[in-house]
């Protein structure tokens, strides 16, 4: 009874719990926070200092008694307490102008296909601790389909592949369920530590992750566009123990991403070869979409579609088409709760 008083001074949310991102759409607002997943902790205190962006800032940077740590690894909780402050920071965050009345607000959250119990206990658990009254559970590829308004619903195939900063989510959706798919725990992550890994080896050079994210951003990609395109790559000499400074090319670093790239392909080939033919059929007519933060490589359509021979779409604004899919099954619970997942207590739906 309590809860649901506090709720009448709550927004509803749809979340998308992401391990580079966190987006927060609000019910009839839309998306009010798009910020990284970090938290920066002084352990002396155990006080929370910074979240999203200001703890992204810190990230390597900070003294012994400071940590800035990723709740979130793989796409699955890693930290159980350090994600319930981040997303009690997000629901406060949200609801300043409640007058003071705690937030009890309903949640939509995406998870990975393929979690196990114990991971999807533990995002609900966070969320109830943070503050949620009632927490309900989307698989991302289908929040991600719903964000980009394709047909879910019809009996027909459609392809989703969402590629995150620590997962890759690949499925094929027929009459709002999930018929075929594949989750790799494999995204946007593991490419900066491709990049990470090729200075060590070429050029004896020890980068930082935010480093080798800003050279993915601004040269990388995934297929040879004939264009030629150079930056600069700054880092500490493992021989020497000092700064050292190299020029690196769009060639290079399409070479570093190469054996990450082929797998996801090889894992969207797998998917469809497990597809029904009649299905297939349609996805060849419809095309695969693509959507997250790595849909935004250089030439990552290209390279799937020369080895697929399917059209290959990006969806508007790729990397909010989770938490938009989380708002539109928010703001029509009833029509949509077809496709959320079970609870871990298998609760049933409250209207």
């Amino acid at each position: 009874m309590l809860n649901r008083l506090f709720g009448r001074f709550s927004h509803d949310l749809g979340i998308d719990l992401g391990t580079a991102n966190t987006l927060v759409y609000v019910r009839d607002r839309g998306i009010v926070i798009n910020e990284p997943s970090v938290v920066a902790i002084n352990t002396k205190t155990n006080q929370v200092l910074a979240v999203g962006e200001n703890a992204r800032r810190m990230v390597g940077k900070t003294p012994g008694h400071i940590v800035a740590s990723k709740p979130l690894i793989d796409g699955v909780i890693s930290d159980f307490e350090v994600t319930e402050k981040m997303l009690k920071y997000f629901f406060d965050k949200v609801h300043q102008d409640t007058m003071g009345f705690l937030p009890r607000p309903r949640v939509v959250i995406g998870i990975p296909l393929g979690v196990t119990e114990v991971e999807r206990k533990a995002v609900e658990d966070a969320s109830l601790h943070a503050g949620a009254r009632e927490v309900y559970l989307i698989e991302e590829p289908m929040a991600a389909a719903i964000g980009a308004r394709l047909p879910i619903q019809d009996a027909s195939g459609t392809m989703v592949v969402d590629i995150g900063g620590g997962t890759t989510e690949i499925a094929v959706i027929s009459l709002g369920g999930v018929v075929a798919w594949r989750s790799l725990r494999l995204g946007g992550n593991k490419l900066d530590q491709d990049i990470v890994q090729f200075a060590r080896d070429q050029f004896n050079l020890l980068l930082g992750e935010r480093t080798a994210e800003e050279i993915k951003i601004r040269i990388g990609s995934a297929w040879d566009d004939g264009q030629a395109v150079e930056t600069k790559m700054r880092g500490r000499d493992l021989i020497t123990g000092l700064p050292k400074e190299v020029t690196v090319t769009n060639v290079q670093i399409r070479d570093a991403l190469r054996r990450s790239i082929q797998t996801m392909v090889e894992n969207i080939k797998a998917t469809i070869e497990s597809t029904p033919p009649e299905l297939v059929a349609d996805i060849y007519e419809r095309g695969i979409m693509l959507s997250g933060g790595g849909a935004l490589l250089r030439g990552i359509d290209q390279a799937i579609h020369s080895e697929t021979q399917i059209p290959i779409h990006i969806s508007d604004d790729p990397l909010t088409a989770v938490v938009r899919g989380t708002g539109i099954v928010l703001e029509d619970l009833d029509v949509l709760r077809h496709v959320l997942v079970l609870s871990s207590d298998d609760q049933p739906f409250k209207p």
